[in-house]
């Protein structure tokens, strides 16, 4: 019950940034990605705020045997660049910058983001479910 009322408050928490950072706003994004054109740097102030209390974290959790609310932490992530991370990283760029919105924006947006937003996000949520058939099917062509 504790874990879930933790979830709730920081999903609530996460949720209340995207709305008052603009990060929901497909224009402001969108002005962001245009590092050509009519940039809008403001969003580096909401890089920034998640960057340093992230990094507190980390060094907290570094300290740590076992995380507060149970469980275990997850494990380190692969550092070495593979196809994965390269042709993921691609995808998921090239849809931020086509419609302005990433996963959490386009939840967050979905009351007010009309029948484009609805269609994003089924199309985020289709390619959600075919990512590990497309995944299997990368590595097994990797390793051919």
């Amino acid at each position: 019950m504790t874990r879930a009322l933790f979830a709730f408050f920081a999903g609530g928490l996460f949720g209340a940034g995207l709305l008052i950072s603009g990060m929901t706003d497909t224009n402001k994004v969108q002005g962001w990605l245009d590092v050509f054109g009519d940039w809008d740097p403001t969003l580096a102030f909401v890089l920034g705020g998640a960057i340093l209390p992230m990094a507190v974290a980390w060094i907290i959790a570094e300290r740590r045997a076992r995380p507060a609310l149970g469980g275990d932490f997850p494990a380190k992530p692969e550092p070495r660049l593979g196809h994965n991370l390269v042709i993921g990283s691609v995808l998921f760029g090239a849809g931020w910058g086509l419609v302005g919105l990433c996963p959490g924006p386009a939840v967050a947006s979905i009351t007010w983001g009309g029948l484009g937003g609805i269609v994003f996000l089924l199309a985020m949520l289709a390619g959600m479910l075919a990512a590990p058939g497309v995944r299997t099917r990368i590595d097994r062509l990797a390793a051919a």
